[in-house]
């Protein structure tokens, strides 16, 4: 017998099309979430009580309700955003179908206070099944509307059964809540459970969407991110959003994907995206997602699904494959490098500290030396291409920086051989009179102690000479008793950090990364340094150690110093503009005045010029060493700019700077081999062998390395032994 057609009652139709727009806690504040924005709220606060099952209350402070309006606020099919099916072919809302209050108050017990602009106060209703109980009371209220819906599925138990728990349907909504608050910077979002009185999400309305992602997501997303941004006018689409790179993943894929302003799904445009990321992170890895995606509105048809989770648009295929492709160029770049985060070493806190560290001959003691505790490497051992110097090869000097350096016609000299100047004790006097009129003094005066002895430098096996020598080998030293020389000493053994001292002292060389940093070994742990920064501070100790006692580096052909100052003032490094002269009057004034100070630099620094104005020596501060001679046209001109020749010891120390900066190795003065090229030329390999054999050789025994170094990034812990056995245990 065929079975009966009856018109379902009302109630019942209305509870079931409530069932589809509302299906769980977290569709509710989706739908009243899209009424604020659309109301141009800019403070929206929810609150949640159960995981929104008991309460939800949602607040906000956009252009309210009419009174008027108030009786079919909560009618099905009742809305302001739309007159005619037409409209929908525009619509720039969120809502539009007038359906969100009504199934909300079909399921659950509904309040809503409101008030506009324009109203002398708020009012009040009740709301069941879509019907006003009573006429609007008036009563006190800010701007805006709150809506309470109280008991959710009160009405539909088998729904209300079939939720999860609590604290899974409360994750849900600050989920929904979250990624509202990244697409709509410049509001105020904030989720809470009630009674709680710190939001588990809150954003700020001057923040950007690069804030709201580090304030929803952490530090870890936000500073791994990349821009993207494309539109193409064919398919009548814009994108605009921020990517994770190759450094960033995650077990599950975060997509946070926004089409006109709308928070929906799109599994064709995630499985897309994905293939592009299988090529850049690990298997079983996911990338982090924002992206908002604007199509014309007559593409697109918002209207096929009860909760609005999907859209519809015209040429899917080509859009996501533009999207696709736009990634991929992102992401391209970010394979070549990766990044990791280390931490400099913490202030005080001595370099060997921790765990006691065994040596790996362990036949010493009869202690047990544990694997992840053994030193496998000895300081003391020495290289066989110690011995083996490679040939350097002559560098030309700078390319020209402009017409005139082509007219100058100067090459950057090399130096050809070194003179050993020996320095007589009996010249003290003699020099301390030059100095009056090459520097003057500050008041301190060249003090005059007995006591004042040469520092001493540990040496292996040379015990048994009785000379002092200095840093270069240079014999028969003459003490210097000039007080500020002295007190630039004391300045250095003062700021020493023993820690450091040691660690450079007794450390494995492991290899140069590039001219800038360089990787050693001390006990178990490994150290990234930074080989500029601490050449410089060892050249500038040497100068001020070595102080009047330098042997010279002669230059094979004379360098006029006019020349080398017009090369320096053409490069852009100079800062040189039309406001400071001609140049050719500058370069002048730089040859008369470092010719008047000839011969106190000759005496302290053993640098040498000539009656000409030539230079024709400079100091010889390590054996074997020899600076790139690319940097010495700049460095003739700061000697003339940037040091105060009028107080003594400010002088040493500016000077000793300058010329510590011009003998550092600096990567900009080094030519390396291009990516995947085998450095097979001499010049790419021989700073190799410098850095290794002559600056860290010279670390473990000329140098004090000053505090600073432990906090400013110079040197990096960036792997422990027993840290990485840990890791290797979990695998």
């Amino acid at each position: 017998m065929a079975g009966v057609i009856r018109r379902l009652d009302e109630t019942v139709v209305n509870r079931i099309a409530a069932g589809e727009v509302i299906q769980r806690p977290a569709n509710a504040i989706k739908e009243m979430l899209e009424n604020c924005l659309d109301a141009k709220s800019t403070n929206i606060q929810v609150t949640v009580k159960e995981g929104g099952m008991k309460l939800i209350q949602i607040q906000d402070n956009g252009t309210g309700i009419r009174k008027e309006d108030m009786e079919i606020v909560c009618e099905r099919f009742t809305t302001s955003k739309l007159e005619s099916f037409e409209d929908l072919t525009a619509i720039s809302t969120y809502g539009f179908r007038g359906e969100a209050l009504a199934s909300i108050s079909h399921v659950a017990h509904v309040t809503i206070t409101t008030k506009t602009a324009d109203a002398k106060c708020a009012y009040r209703a009740n709301y069941s099944d879509g019907k006003l109980k009573g006429p609007p009371k008036p009563c006190a209220g800010n701007q805006g509307t709150q809506i309470l819906a109280e008991d959710l599925f009160y009405n539909v138990s088998t729904r209300r059964k079939a939720l999860k728990s609590p604290s899974e349907e409360y994750s849900r909504i600050v989920e929904v809540v979250s990624r509202y608050a990244i697409h709509n910077s410049g509001k105020s979002f904030s989720v809470k459970k009630q009674g709680e009185t710190v939001a588990d999400v809150r954003t700020l309305p001057n923040a950007s969407i690069l804030d709201n992602i580090r304030a929803i997501f952490g530090n870890a997303v936000s500073r791994e991110l990349i821009e993207v941004g494309c539109e193409d006018p064919k398919f009548a689409f814009k994108l605009k959003g921020y990517i994770s790179n190759a450094n960033y993943s995650v077990k599950k894929c975060i997509l946070i994907l926004f089409i006109n302003h709308r928070l929906v799904e799109s599994s064709a445009l995630k499985k897309a995206i994905e293939t592009v990321y299988a090529a850049y992170l690990p298997k079983n890895t996911h990338p982090f997602l924002y992206l908002s995606l604007e199509i014309a509105p007559h593409n697109i048809d918002v209207n096929v699904h009860p909760t609005k989770h999907e859209v519809h648009f015209l040429h899917e295929d080509c859009i996501i494959e533009s999207v696709q492709k736009h990634i991929e160029s992102k992401l391209l770049g970010s394979n070549s490098s990766r990044t990791y985060f280390t931490q400099t070493l913490l202030p005080g806190l001595s370099v060997s500290a921790g765990s006691e560290v065994k040596s790996s001959s362990g036949a010493e003691s009869g202690e047990r030396v544990y694997a992840h505790q053994m030193v496998r490497t000895d300081f003391r051992a020495q290289k066989l291409d110690a011995f083996l110097q490679p040939k350097e090869k002559l560098a030309p000097g700078p390319e020209s920086a402009g017409p005139s350096s082509g007219d100058a016609g100067a090459r950057t000299p090399q130096p050809a051989a070194v003179d050993m100047d020996e320095m007589e004790d009996a010249d003290l006097l003699e020099a301390v009179a030059e100095q009056e009129a090459g520097v003057p003094q500050d008041g301190e005066g060249p003090g005059v102690d007995t006591r004042d002895l040469p520092r001493k430098r540990p040496r292996t096996g040379l015990e048994e000479e009785e000379e002092e020598q200095t840093a270069a080998a240079t014999v028969k030293r003459r003490v210097i008793k000039l007080a500020s020389v002295k007190d630039l000493r004391a300045e250095i053994t003062e700021n020493t950090h023993k820690g450091l001292k040691d660690m450079l002292q007794n450390h494995s060389f492991v290899g140069c990364v590039n001219p800038q940093w360089t990787l050693i070994q001390h006990h178990t742990k490994l150290y990234l340094l930074n080989t500029t920064k601490l050449s410089q501070e060892l050249f500038y100790q040497i100068l001020i150690y070595d102080f009047g006692n330098f042997g010279v580096l002669r230059l094979s052909t004379p360098a006029p110093i006019y020349d080398l100052a017009m090369l320096a003032l053409d490069s852009e490094a100079s800062g040189w503009t039309e406001e400071d002269g001609p140049k050719e009057g500058l370069a002048q004034y730089i040859v008369d005045f470092l010719k008047k100070k000839a011969e106190m630099l000759e005496d302290y620094f053993s640098v040498e010029i000539d009656q000409e104005g030539n230079l024709t020596g400079l100091p010889l501060l390590l054996d074997k060493y020899i600076p790139a001679m690319e940097g010495l046209p700049m460095f003739i001109l700061r000697l003339a700019t940037e040091v105060n020749w009028d107080n003594e010891k400010q002088c040493f120390r500016e000077f000793s700077k300058e010329c510590s900066q011009f003998y550092s190795i600096r990567k900009q003065y080094i030519p390396e081999a291009e990516p995947g090229e085998e450095q097979k030329d001499a010049e790419l390999t021989s700073w190799r062998w410098k850095v290794e054999h002559i600056i860290f050789k010279a670390f473990r025994s000329l140098f004090s390395p000053p505090k600073r170094f432990s906090e400013d990034g110079s040197v990096l812990q960036i792997a422990n032994l027993p840290d990485l056995y840990k890791v290797f245990e979990r695998c």
